[in-house]
């Protein structure tokens, strides 16, 4: 992402300036209002995805090559059709006869749950030769589970990232009520760089309030730097990303705000357990990040299947922390394990539902 200032007599000569030199690409990062010699300066940094400053240097040979594959025309989507052949081809050759019985019937359950063709090989090639394998050693490789506590993810800076609808914001005032209740004397901060969702934001401001926690609104670069020197101060500070329309991408959108380099982040990625394949494919490039450590999955309980989730695992390499459910706030998540998650995708059972069942077996 390019970051470029711009500076004017008033805002809409700026923004004069912004669109013909950007068009309708640029991303809004700070707008403010300065005294210089006794006038008034308006002052817009903008971002533009795609676009870097210019540096001479010689090209290598992969960089050549790399270049040109960029600019073919729909490239990838022509490449996952190629891919997407080739699976049909080989899974023929797939023999469930050398797969027990109890292991065939699992491989053929996850495919109807849709779990994918290249993840039912990868089972298959795992498996085979070995009727006494058992196969949730082999799904918990390829879809690992790693809770979201203070202990997993230590980082004080926690933030939510995905698209929008997600359930971000309801997501991050569980784990703020959540972490307040172990321990009340946490200092919590919530903060919002959802700029362009207000409702959203209002949410958020309000539980702070209602629960005593502490609020900030992060609108640019600045307010990011403000919020990192101020960090000391609290215990753990729970951030709302923006969805991240058009081009924009978490990669650069991070490196922009200052919060790329080493400071002291753990990115969670939010999604729904029924978008179109397609659509993780597009989800998991867009918030690609080393910021990234896991995927939280919410709106459980409005799935029919769940092998969204082990697909999802298996392209991103990502490790599942937080399963959520419901609308309320309270009784509607948990920390992801072993246990719940293989239940949840084997009997679309969802943990409440366990501990439910369980109290009236008591």
């Amino acid at each position: 992402m390019r970051v470029k200032t711009f500076r004017g007599s008033s805002t809409a000569a700026v923004f004069a300036d912004i669109k013909a030199e950007f068009g309708d690409n640029a991303i809004i990062l700070s707008n403010k209002s300065v005294e210089e010699d006794g006038r008034k300066i308006h002052e817009i940094m903008v971002g533009v995805d795609g676009q870097e400053e210019a540096v001479p240097a010689q090209e290598t040979r992969d960089e050549v090559i790399d270049a040109a594959m960029n600019n073919i025309p729909d490239w990838n989507q022509e490449w996952n059709q190629i891919k997407g052949h080739m699976m049909a081809l080989l899974k023929p050759q797939m023999n469930l006869n050398l797969l027990a019985p109890r292991q065939r019937l699992a491989l053929e359950y996850l495919e109807r749950e849709g779990v994918e063709n290249k993840v039912i090989l990868d089972l298959f090639q795992q498996l085979r030769g070995d009727k006494s394998k058992a196969i949730l050693p082999e799904l918990e490789k390829i879809a690992p589970v790693r809770a979201l506590d203070s202990k997993n993810w230590p980082q004080k800076f926690q933030a939510l990232a995905g698209p929008h609808g997600a359930g971000k914001t309801s997501t991050i005032i569980r784990l703020a009520l959540k972490e307040k209740k172990e321990n009340p004397t946490a200092r919590i901060c919530l903060a919002s760089a959802d700029q362009g969702q207000g409702k959203g934001r209002l949410v958020l401001r309000h539980y702070a309030d209602l629960s005593g926690l502490e609020f900030r609104e992060l609108a640019s670069r600045e307010d990011f730097a403000k919020l990192i020197g101020e960090s000391r101060k609290f215990d753990r500070v729970f951030i709302d990303l923006p969805g991240l329309g058009g081009n924009a991408e978490l990669e650069g959108w991070l490196t922009a705000c200052g919060m790329h380099g080493p400071c002291d982040l753990a990115v969670h990625l939010v999604l729904n357990p029924y978008y179109a394949p397609a659509q993780y494919t597009a989800f998991l490039k867009k918030f690609q990040s080393s910021k990234v450590k896991s995927l939280i999955w919410t709106k459980l309980d409005e799935a029919c299947n769940y092998g969204a989730l082990v697909n999802t695992s298996y392209e991103s390499g990502l490790p599942v922390s937080l399963l959520s459910y419901g609308s309320g706030l309270r009784n509607s998540m948990q920390p992801a394990c072993e246990k719940d998650f293989w239940r949840l995708v084997f009997k679309h059972q969802l943990p409440v539902q366990e501990k439910m069942n369980f109290a009236k077996a008591v």
